[in-house]
């Protein structure tokens, strides 16, 4: 293996990384999970606190503080659950335009990465992206997590498909 390419490959994660961070607090003036979380929740599966929770890798009561500062900006509501013991996390309809608006930004922050690529090599580039996040060892949690951000309109052949069950969570 050639460290060049995995020092250069780590280099470009961090740099797409801080274009898509730096986008978001933009966009919603927030940042750490809380894209991901509007991503997630706006899946429409109706999430619980702990089922959002592990998908973002937060603690309960981080995860908790996330949800109340998203319902107090009026992105996210509570609804009953199946679960009685739970709530269901739903956008309401600023949260799914909120959402619309970090998907589009997060393809924008990522696309100038690829400008001086000719398309035949972003083709190239896609193939064997594709091949690396399926040559992946995961978890279906982990590949909801990976995809946390993911616009899955765009992507129809998903290389690491993440199953977020109806209920609001995730396959185990």
């Amino acid at each position: 293996m050639n460290d060049r390419t995995v020092n250069l490959l780590g280099a470009l994660g961090l740099a797409v990384a801080g274009s898509i961070e730096t986008m978001a607090r933009q966009v919603l003036a927030h940042g750490g999970e809380t894209p991901a979380a509007l991503v997630v929740i706006g899946y429409g599966l109706g999430p619980s606190n702990d089922q959002l929770r592990h998908v973002l890798g937060l603690s309960h009561p981080g995860t908790v503080r996330l949800v109340d500062r998203l319902v107090a900006d009026g992105l996210v509501e509570r609804r009953p659950a199946r679960d009685k013991r739970a709530v269901a996390l739903h956008l309401t309809e600023t949260g799914f335009d909120q959402r619309e608006r970090l998907l589009q930004g997060r393809l924008a922050a990522i696309r100038p990465y690829l400008l001086p690529l000719a398309p035949p090599e972003q083709a190239m580039l896609g193939a064997l992206l594709h091949k690396m996040l399926a040559g992946l060892d995961t978890t279906d949690a982990q590949r909801c997590t990976i995809c946390r951000l993911c616009d899955n309109r765009v992507c129809g052949d998903c290389p690491i498909p993440a199953n977020f069950r109806q209920d609001g969570g995730v396959a185990a």
